[in-house]
């Protein structure tokens, strides 16, 4: 498959966000069937860019690519309103939005409406009446409620039931649903409250061509330049791992490039500095693909002890996606002399909450061994100058046969010592 391009001015155009239909009617952009495109805009606050084909819509780039799968897919035509999310102010379909006409735009869906332990009162309200039912339609008429709510706060509950009849409702459960709506537009006259899950990132600015700067774009984390102390939870951890691995690089060849961060950073699958905010603190970004799971984690870096002695560093982080999961690490790295070469040490005790944390323990902890086997055989070839160092994600299937194959060689090896 090709590398994804950017969005070009081209398709802005053609989409009519610049409004130059005139101008585009005489130009074309062709992708070829195996290419993606690159399209960055803003979810519930948080920026996100997801590599996808043309055809792909908003719908399933919101599940398939961010996780954020509280956005239902149900008809997809239009007419079941399953899919309703919130795009630059407005209730829109996801399902007949293609992913690739919202370069630059701002999204609202379900999961920004508020948090498990602070709930939005419209999903208070649905509790509260027992308009959950099902819970198929419940983040449309969620996101379509707010819709409404926020362009006519105050409405009267008599024209409700024409007024929410935009998504469909298979439980019979409209009475329940127009109580709740009711309720709220009646205890907030002057505009229904603001969400309690969206951060509070702003648009980042368009170009000339209806896109967001291309810079600006790529790193939109750089918006907050500010470090953050990152404080460790005191419970314990999602996934704690320890790996050990021969190499062929000596300590003095590991630790030239466990002493240049940016260089180490490439080391480790789909990771990136996109900040160096100094005294050894960074902003980074982070790709985990598995399967269908594509998650993207922003967040801060601080390399909290680098003992050139002891070739020893410990690292602290933290991110988030834009579905809010969130990630927490203390890592601990070190090299000593082993024969002609190396052994690398590496400790992890990760904590994890949102769709990552989904996986379990153990495939979680499975997938983070893995990964920072990847990142030893990446430190042993950089440190020798043998191959560059690359930043793309892991691959899932390359990874899911790897992890087959550790599990076999566990059972073959348990099977061993038993005979």
């Amino acid at each position: 498959m090709n590398p994804p391009r950017p969005l070009s001015a081209t398709l802005d155009r053609l989409t009519g966000r610049s409004g130059r239909q005139e101008e585009a009617a005489s130009e074309t952009l062709r992708v070829e069937a195996g290419e993606t495109l690159r399209v960055s805009f803003t979810v519930n606050g948080r920026p996100a860019t997801v590599d996808v084909a043309p055809r792909v819509t908003l719908s399933d780039a919101l599940r398939d690519h961010l996780g954020l799968t509280g956005t239902h897919i149900g008809c997809e035509h239009g007419v079941c309103g399953m899919c309703t999310v919130v795009v630059d102010g407005d209730a829109a379909r996801a399902c007949l939005l293609l992913a690739c006409q919202l370069e630059g735009a701002e999204i609202m869906t379900v999961e920004g409406l508020g948090k498990p332990d602070d709930l939005h009162p419209l999903q208070e309200s649905f509790g509260k009446h027992h308009a959950l039912q099902c819970g198929f339609c419940t983040p449309g008429q969620l996101m379509s409620a707010y819709d409404l709510l926020d362009h006519e706060p105050g409405i009267d509950r008599e024209e409700l039931p024409e007024k929410m009849s935009g998504v469909l409702c298979r439980c019979t459960g409209y009475r329940n649903i127009m109580d709740a709506v009711a309720e709220v537009a009646e205890e907030h006259p002057d505009g229904v409250p603001a969400p309690r899950n969206c951060a509070s990132a702003a648009l980042l600015p368009r170009d000339n061509g209806g896109g967001r700067a291309s810079a600006a774009a790529e790193h939109a984390e750089d918006e907050d330049t500010g470090p953050v102390e990152i404080r460790m939870p005191q419970t314990e951890p999602t996934v704690a791992i320890e790996v050990d691995e021969q190499v062929r690089a000596t300590p003095d060849e590991l630790w030239a490039v466990m002493a240049d961060t940016d260089r180490l950073a490439r080391c480790l699958p789909g990771a990136e500095l996109v900040a160096d905010l100094g005294d050894d603190r960074y902003k980074g970004r982070i790709r985990v693909a598995l399967g269908p799971v594509k998650l993207a984690f922003v967040g801060d870096i601080h390399v909290a002890e680098r003992d050139e002695t002891d070739r020893r560093i410990v690292a602290l982080a933290q991110a988030e996606d834009a579905g809010g999961g969130n990630v927490q690490a203390e890592v601990l790295l070190s090299v000593s002399p082993d024969g002609e070469g190396s052994a690398v040490h590496a400790e992890a005790d990760l904590h994890m909450t949102g769709r990552i944390a989904q996986f379990g323990r153990s495939l979680a902890g499975d997938v983070s061994r893995e990964m920072f086997g990847q990142f030893t055989r990446a430190l042993d070839a950089t440190a020798r100058g043998e191959e560059p160092v690359t930043t793309a994600p892991p691959s899932a299937i390359a990874m899911v046969t790897q992890l087959t194959a550790a599990r076999l060689r566990g059972v073959v090896n348990r099977i061993t010592r038993r005979n």
